[in-house]
């Protein structure tokens, strides 16, 4: 039975970092505009990129609950997920977010995000990713060891 401190420590919520990046570059929007492209490229962008992400999350969160457990990295995981996109990739609620990230940016007209972004995956891979893997080794063994040899981190 999983105890109060069964999970894998994350100092923030994901979505949290993801909206750290969304918030400097309206920050830097505000300060340094940039050019807004046409607005039919903003559409298009913004709607691929929130479709996108809605639906590679919503799919990655059936995976959840397909086998019984929960997405909120702050409760103990009680199984692995590695169905759906779990297939392609460790991480598609991530990819996810990134892709909505991306469409919410153009939508919004804060280009300066984009430049975020870079810095916001690194966080995600080398602080949640990491403590994440770590946690997920530990509660799992060799069956999440045998999961991460057959699929890639990102894609």
């Amino acid at each position: 039975m999983p105890g109060p401190r069964d999970t894998p420590g994350l100092p923030a919520p994901p979505p949290l970092v993801f909206l750290g990046g969304l918030l400097l570059g309206g920050v830097l929007e505000a300060f340094f505009p940039t050019d807004a492209p046409a607005w039919w490229v903003r559409v298009l962008v913004a709607v691929a990129g929130l479709g996108g992400g809605y639906l590679l999350a919503g799919r990655a969160l059936r995976s959840f609950a397909s086998v019984g457990t929960t997405p909120n990295p702050f409760e103990p995981s009680t199984a692995i997920a590695t169905g759906g996109p779990y297939r392609f990739t460790r991480n598609p609620m991530y990819l996810g977010m990134a892709l909505a990230y991306v469409g919410l940016a153009f939508a919004i007209g804060i280009l300066w995000a984009l430049a975020a972004l870079p810095v916001v995956l690194l966080v995600i891979d080398r602080v949640i990713i990491k403590r994440e893997e770590r946690y997920l080794e530990a509660r799992f063994g060799e069956q999440y060891l045998a999961y991460k040899r057959r699929v890639r981190r990102w894609l």
